[in-house]
């Protein structure tokens, strides 16, 4: 499958929200905690204070979605690291999954942040996300408990972060 990653367009908004709405509530306990559903379909609100990235097929098919968060002083930031960019409420369509889709979503928002020249790049994933997990250390993130957070009572989410001054992942 090609791949093409994009910045979201506001035709993009609606439909994926949609699907990062509905990826995450497939998750069941854990993955869409009550009243986090209206935040994973306001793509709109999101690209307002940050980059959010698509990826299509060649058909231009969206395949899924992520948002990149430049640092911690942005709204949408989840850590206090100094000098970070995160990842935040990424999908992938599940029959697009398996396919490269989620790799390349990680890979443009890493690569926008050592542009930006940030040091490290956040994100956290949830119980339920052992597919994310995997990914994620496969690119060379590695586990930080240091920056696991917990948005709500009874959610813990596990903390990752990626050493921008290595080289990115091929």
């Amino acid at each position: 499958m090609s791949v093409t990653v994009r910045l979201a367009t506001p035709d993009d908004y609606a439909p994926l929200g949609d699907l990062i709405a509905d990826a995450y509530q497939a998750l069941g306990e854990g993955g869409a905690p009550e009243g986090y559903v209206d935040a994973l379909r306001d793509v709109e609100g999101r690209a307002a204070c940050c980059p959010v990235f698509v990826a299509i097929d060649t058909d231009g098919a969206l395949l899924g979605g992520a948002t990149y968060v430049p640092d911690r002083t942005n709204p949408f930031c989840e850590h206090s690291v100094d000098d970070a960019a995160s990842i935040r409420m990424m999908a992938v369509r599940p029959d697009a999954r398996r396919r490269g889709v989620a790799a390349a979503l990680t890979k443009a928002c890493l690569l926008r942040a050592r542009e930006e020249g940030r040091r490290w790049m956040i994100l956290h994933s949830s119980a339920p996300m052992e597919d994310a997990k995997r990914l994620y250390l496969r690119l060379g993130f590695e586990r930080d408990p240091l920056v696991d957070w917990s948005p709500a009572p009874g959610v813990q989410l596990a903390g990752f972060r990626y050493d921008l001054t290595t080289p990115l992942p091929a």
